[in-house]
């Protein structure tokens, strides 16, 4: 995983994924607090989820979005797309991504939906398979897409110099 820090001129837009209502009942009647699932990226590539609890939404939501801007990360993105296919499980989800032509549009749903469009990612034909708990979801997602190697760190890797490559 490429970590990334934040400075302050980066424009980092918070999308929220999914809120769930907590009941907690005692003798003294029923007490509500909410989690929230929050996603930010700066639609060039960085990425970051958080999970944030309140007795209030919106304290919720700011939670979230201070946690995710704690964990971002750095993904590889082509001409709106990503580099290669690939296949992820995170605890019972399965994400599948796989690169499109330009114009294709984000076939995508849910919560993949929000991390690849803060991801920037424009154009990929996504599945999910198995559960589709969002909390799972984003997390499996945001794997995938840390795991997606360009052909340049490929090269890297390889002790390859990428001016050969196209030189022929």
């Amino acid at each position: 995983m490429n970590k990334v820090n934040i400075n302050s001129d980066v424009q980092l837009k918070e999308r929220l994924v999914a809120i769930n209502r907590v009941t907690k009942v005692t003798k003294g009647g029923r007490t509500f607090t909410f989690a929230a699932i929050v996603v930010v990226g700066d639609g060039n590539g960085v990425i970051g989820w958080g999970l944030g609890k309140a007795g209030e939404v919106t304290a919720a939501i700011a939670k979230g979005t201070e946690a995710a801007k704690k964990n971002l990360v750095k993904v590889p993105v082509l001409k709106g797309t990503i580099p290669h296919e690939i296949e992820v499980a995170y605890g019972g989800a399965k994400v599948f991504l796989k690169p499109a032509a330009p114009g294709t549009g984000m076939v995508a749903g849910g919560a993949m939906r929000a991390v690849l469009e803060s991801a920037g990612v424009t154009d990929v034909l996504a599945k999910s398979k198995g559960s589709s708990n969002p909390h799972n979801l984003v997390k499996a997602t945001i794997k995938a897409l840390s795991e997606v190697r360009d052909a340049y760190t490929v090269a890297g890797v390889r002790g390859i110099s990428m001016q050969k490559v196209f030189r022929g």
